[in-house]
């Protein structure tokens, strides 16, 4: 591969932190230093981990930051879930949301085995 930005992964999880950002502006002003800027933190760490681990010079550092991409992704999916729980979300933002982060979840758990798979035979 010749750069991360030709990752899907990278793509979808910049579609996502775009999503993310959309639909926290309608949260509560009061939660601007709280639930909002949690998830987005976390929305971001995602393609920004897959990034910073396409940069490193050993599969095993890339396993590493891409795990720290699923832990961020984790982390999104129980906020997201509390933000549904609490009213700042409606049920169809949260699905969406929900089903979305799932799907990255899919394929960056695959994505890890192949890079894995591939750091056996070279």
């Amino acid at each position: 591969m010749s750069h991360f930005k030709k990752l899907l992964i990278w793509q979808k999880s910049m579609t996502l932190v775009t999503s993310i950002y959309q639909i926290t502006r309608t949260f509560p002003r009061d939660e601007s230093l709280g639930l909002t800027s949690q998830i987005r933190r976390c929305s971001i760490s995602i393609p920004s981990n897959i990034a910073e681990g396409y940069s490193r010079e050993s599969p095993k550092e890339y396993v590493r930051f891409l795990n720290i991409s699923i832990g961020s992704l984790f982390e999104l999916q129980t906020q997201l879930e509390i933000a549904k729980n609490i009213g700042y979300l409606t049920p169809e933002q949260f699905n969406k949301q929900y089903e979305d982060s799932r799907e990255l979840e899919r394929m960056l758990v695959s994505f890890i085995k192949k890079v894995k798979e591939q750091s056996k035979t070279t």
